[in-house]
């Protein structure tokens, strides 16, 4: 299952982690342990934001997934499911049975 996950970082938490000089550190912490395919990093809706691109094989790996987010940066997390462009041809191919 492929996933955009937004995660919006809590102000005050991300100020705390940038002053302190640890938030490459803990950054590069959370994407060993997500595995994201792919990363993106900048402002959205007014607050530090992370796009991920996960691909976990079952719905159950999404709370240990997650929780790194919630505990570490108190982040308000979306997560949406996505395709890439194989997943949505196979996808719309299953349309045509």
């Amino acid at each position: 299952m492929r996933l955009l996950v937004k995660a919006n970082v809590d102000t005050e938490r991300g100020n705390e982690a940038i002053q302190s000089g640890k938030m490459p550190e803990m950054v590069k912490d959370m994407l060993e342990r997500i595995k994201p395919e792919a990363a993106y990093f900048g402002p959205m809706d007014g607050h530090r934001t992370m796009l991920l691109v996960v691909d976990l094989p079952d719905s159950s790996q999404l709370p240990p997934t997650l929780d790194v987010l919630y505990r570490d940066l108190n982040a308000y997390v979306e997560v949406t499911p996505v395709m890439n462009f194989e997943e949505l041809q196979k996808g719309t191919a299953r349309m045509m049975e």
